[in-house]
């Protein structure tokens, strides 16, 4: 099979792949989208049942194209984004090949570009984009080994609550997935024990206004790197049952019991940190401070927004956080199902270049790699706050194409005015 010369490769057909499809179209520059898949094959088919998106949709979309059937505060379904991504695809013409995975990408020796191997054949490329997010190897802590008698599923392979055998479910991670799968199981009558991390609790709207848009009249949506110790601190927020601001009171009050961070497991027993007061403190300030900040915006700027002071009014700690749990012995329980929602690692295994650290993850500034003509997109935090973001992937893939067409630009004038020769013969 003849290798296929190609400017660009574009590794991923999500909301980055696409993304970076429109702006290398929009400058002209040739290129190709890989998905091993379909086009964000990921919403429809690593997300659960009822998920819909954590932004409204009037938020979180490419510049070029609003959702339609949806009204502009609604959440969008997995199947509407899923199909809002391949609808903008086609739109834009991106060049996306699907059922293409890509097994190495490798720089070429002496030479400028890079050879990729996919299951379809190979491609010599000048440029490489990895547009596989951020979501691609879940990450299950081993604490519980796999001959404890329980069944154990990453949040990514969790479906719905008849999924599950009968009985008690311990749900571990108290970001966006863990809390409305949490709360999605108790509401099917399941008893239910969520373990609660450190966390950022925006509220869901505020004196008429969603959180994102109090986050991007703020500036934060603009963040260009997470507070020093927070790179990692999950963000409770629900767009679910019409989006609401996540509040551990009111899930004890439904009847889920909190404990603190899961630390160890033997014999039977769960063993969670003491640390689940703090947790619902320090998520509480970071609620409160949010409200602060917004009500000094309107005053600085005279907005006409109703006030809203039952917003701060939080209420005693429940049971389970004055007289926590800090063992758990599971069978006891009736536990027999974990369900971690403990978030994803990326795997860059098939990229074979020098554009790691010694921790595995991309040496980047803002999408442009160490190694000359790899790009990534995609990443959380790769510019801003925002870059996870559909609207964020969009802004960052508009850098990246402008630093391709700078590098191209560079190497048309190489190419057309060769130096002269100082050879003596």
């Amino acid at each position: 099979m003849s290798v296929q010369e190609i400017e660009v490769v574009v590794v991923g057909g999500g909301q980055a792949g696409i993304a970076m499809s429109e702006h290398l179209g929009d400058r002209k520059v040739p290129h190709v989208v890989l998905e091993r898949n379909r086009i964000a094959e990921r919403w429809r088919s690593e997300r659960w049942d009822s998920l819909v998106t954590n932004g409204p949709v009037w938020h979180d979309r490419f510049p070029g194209l609003e959702f339609t059937g949806l009204d502009p505060e609604d959440f969008a379904s997995k199947e509407q984004v899923a199909e809002y991504l391949a609808t903008y695809a086609e739109k834009i013409g991106a060049p996306v090949r699907c059922g293409v995975e890509v097994t190495s990408v490798r720089k070429h020796a002496g030479r400028r570009g890079f050879r990729v191997r996919t299951s379809e054949g190979d491609f010599d490329a000048r440029y490489v984009v990895a547009a596989t997010g951020p979501f691609q190897r879940p990450v299950v802590p081993p604490i519980v080994p796999e001959d404890a008698g329980l069944v154990q599923l990453h949040s990514s392979a969790y479906r719905n609550p008849a999924q599950l055998p009968e009985g008690a479910v311990l749900v571990v991670g108290s970001g966006s997935s863990g809390v409305q799968i949490a709360d999605e199981l108790r509401a099917s009558g399941r008893q239910v024990y969520l373990s609660v991390g450190p966390h950022d609790r925006p509220p869901r709207s505020y004196r008429g206004h969603d959180f994102v848009w109090w986050l991007g009249v703020l500036g934060k949506w603009e963040a260009s790197a997470p507070p020093q110790g927070a790179e990692h601190v999950t963000i409770a927020v629900s767009g679910a049952h019409g989006g609401h601001t996540v509040d551990f009171r009111a899930l004890a009050e439904r009847g889920i019991t909190l404990v603190g961070r899961t630390e160890s497991f033997d014999a039977g027993t769960m063993r969670f940190a003491s640390d689940l007061r703090d947790n619902i403190a320090l998520g509480d300030a970071n609620y409160l401070s949010l409200l602060d900040e917004a009500d000094a915006y309107v005053e600085r700027n005279g907005l006409d927004l109703p006030e809203e002071p039952q917003a701060r009014v939080l209420g005693a700690y429940p049971e389970s956080v004055t007289d926590p749990v800090l063992e758990l012995d599971l069978a006891a329980a009736g536990i027999t199902s974990v369900l971690w929602a403990t978030g994803f690692t990326a795997d860059y295994d098939w990229l074979e270049v020098d554009a790691f650290g010694d921790d595995g993850r991309p040496r980047h500034q803002r999408g442009v790699s160490s190694e000359p003509g790899v790009y990534f997109m995609g990443l959380p935090w790769q510019s801003r706050r925002g870059s996870s973001f559909i609207w964020g992937a969009w802004h960052d893939a508009k850098y990246v194409a402008d630093q391709i067409s700078i590098q191209r630009g560079y190497m048309e004038h190489n190419d057309s005015n060769p130096r002269p020769s100082h050879a003596q013969g």
